[in-house]
């Protein structure tokens, strides 16, 4: 037993500080670098940089009109994602709408179709020209369009589409621990329910709306997929698309690309402090020690109207997007009233067939398996450094984790960029770089979502086990994992959802050998056919969701095993 308990903590530092150096070398490196040729205005060939200034920030103010965009689009996305997921959350958690669970399941799954899939579809509806919903609006006898979805507010639209469901899960959280005695309270003197609603049940949850309000923002700044489809072609810009024109163009501009990147997420920064400052100074405490379960209020005839809102939201944003995909991938031209010749199948064996496509698609299956099977390692190690050991720094190291969360991934990736073209070893525009960059940006995910169940777990489980001689290894694989199982596998599958879908981080660190299909299905809605693309987006979402299920069964099956 002595021997156990020497052994345990050399183990445990040496995990430790292992996981410690990994995750602040994936970090901080490209951080360094994109600082670095933020301020770079020496020779733009030399490497390291010949001289440092700030004229590539002194040069910004000449694209105020960029970040006016960003501004607008960001703050009316906001808007509307926040009113969808209040409206959305006080429906569900508080008043008695029919099919509840279904509708609150049914939230979650704009997180799994992505903004890129929204944005091909919406664009095939909603096209100035070509739209199908303007190509009936005109055999109606319209003139202009009726809906315009490459406009500043279209954009703002589509984004707000799939960031509502996030909105919806943080109000959300809140409701169901707020005491419901206090909206009864206010019906009880003769308050109508949309006044409590206002004056009761929104300040109550302000953090919630407050914290969901500051992370959309941040998430709307650092958008990328719907800007790019949706604005590029009428040159509508905002950073995140300026900084990929920056870096894409010849000769590329790096430092002014860089000096934007560092300032937006600057502002996120100031954004989040601004946050805490505020959470800080105010009491919104509601549950104290006297017991209550939520109760649903009942509307009556209107429960039915705000069933048909919870369920408007997501027709708009799964079905009718999956849905015009459908349609636009199985017609030679995508149009709103085909021919019966116009249909065909050619799309889909042509995304089929081609190498490049189905290299991409094992690329990114590759890269997902190996995503989530270390990061859950990775994340799962730096969830009990954080919450459970006593190593001096777990607070800082908890702001280095989360720090990707601060930064727009497309940014993220350009630092990245900058940082390995210089490594000695040569991994830029290989699978192992996408995998380092994939493991860098989802750690605050993984770690997150671990977290949750971990601070669930009393620390005597692990306690007892220490008194009774066992090592900390011992520990960890006997009592910890075993509790951290449900933890473990939600962090597995959300990771692999994630680097299978992701855009921002690879499309500037893939090379020729390194393609995988979120890029590429990009690359064929500028440079191919929609129905094309259509029909790739299909693809990828088709897999996705097998992949998924295909997991969740073997889990459900060990599980039934295991007991």
């Amino acid at each position: 037993m002595r021997s156990e308990r020497s052994a345990g903590p050399s183990a445990q530092t040496f995990v430790g500080i292992t996981v410690i150096g990994v995750v602040a070398a994936f970090v901080i490196y490209p951080v360094f670098y994109l600082l670095q040729a933020s301020f770079d205005v020496g020779d733009p060939e030399a490497r390291p940089p010949t001289a440092y200034g700030f004229d590539n920030f002194e040069g910004l103010p000449k694209y105020w009109e960029i970040m006016l965009n960003t501004l607008y689009v960001s703050f009316a996305a906001t808007v509307m994602a926040l009113v969808f997921g209040f409206l959305t959350a006080w429906i569900l958690n508080r008043t008695n709408v029919p099919f509840r669970r279904t509708l609150e399941q049914a939230m979650a799954v704009p997180y799994y179709v992505t903004p890129l899939l929204g944005a091909l579809a919406w664009s095939l509806l909603g096209a100035p020209e070509s739209g199908f919903a303007n190509q009936i609006w005109r055999a109606l006898g319209g003139h202009d369009a009726i809906i315009d979805i490459v406009s500043p507010m279209g954009i703002a639209w589509v984004m707000a589409l799939f960031e509502g469901s996030v909105a919806f899960v943080m109000i959300g959280a809140v409701m169901k621990s707020m005491d419901p005695s206090l909206e009864e309270a206010s019906q009880i003197n003769g308050a109508g329910r949309f006044y409590t609603m206002m004056r009761v049940t929104l300040p109550l949850v302000t953090p919630g709306v407050l914290g969901a309000a500051i992370f959309v923002f941040a998430e709307m700044l650092g958008s990328f997929s719907a800007a790019l489809v949706l604005g590029t072609p009428v040159r509508f810009y905002v950073i995140t698309t300026a900084i990929y024109q920056l870096v894409a163009q010849y000769p590329p501009r790096i430092p002014l690309a860089a000096a934007m990147g560092v300032s937006l997420f600057a502002v996120m920064f100031f954004m989040l402090f601004f946050y805490r400052r505020i959470i800080a100074h105010r009491s919104y405490v509601t549950v104290s020690g006297k017991a209550f379960r939520p109760r649903l209020t009942d509307v009556g005839g209107l429960r039915w109207v705000l069933f048909a809102i919870c369920g408007s939201y997501v027709v708009l944003s799964v079905v009718l997007p999956i849905l015009t995909l459908v349609y636009a991938s199985v017609q030679r031209l995508a149009v709103a009233f085909p021919a019966v010749g116009n249909f065909t199948l050619d799309n889909y064996r042509t995304a089929l067939t081609q190498n490049a496509v189905r290299y991409a698609m094992s690329n990114s299956l590759i890269l997902g398996v190996l995503t989530a099977t270390i990061g859950v390692a990775l994340t799962g190690m730096l969830s009990w450094l954080i919450h459970r050991s006593r190593i001096p720094g777990r607070g800082l190291l908890e702001y280095i984790v989360m720090f990707p969360q601060a930064v727009p991934r497309l940014v993220f990736a350009f630092g990245m960029m900058w940082a390995w073209l210089v490594f000695p070893i040569p991994i830029y525009g290989t699978l192992w770089l996408l995998l380092i960059a994939y493991l860098t940006v989802f750690l605050p995910l993984g770690v997150r979502t671990i977290s949750s169940v971990l601070l669930q777990l009393d620390k005597s489980l692990d306690e007892c086990g220490e008194v009774c001689g066992a090592s900390w290894g011992y520990r960890m694989r006997t009592i910890t994992m075993p509790l951290l199982r449900p933890g473990l596998l939600a962090a597995w599958m959300l990771l692999f959802i994630a680097s299978v879908r992701e855009l921002g981080a690879s499309i500037l660190l893939m090379g020729p050998h390194s393609q995988v299909l979120t890029p590429a299905i990009v690359s064929a809605w500028f440079g191919s056919s929609s129905e094309l693309t259509a029909a790739m987006a299909l693809i990828q979402t088709v897999v996705l969701g097998l992949a998924v299920g295909l997991f969740t069964l073997l889990t459900r099956r060990a599980s039934r095993q295991g007991g």
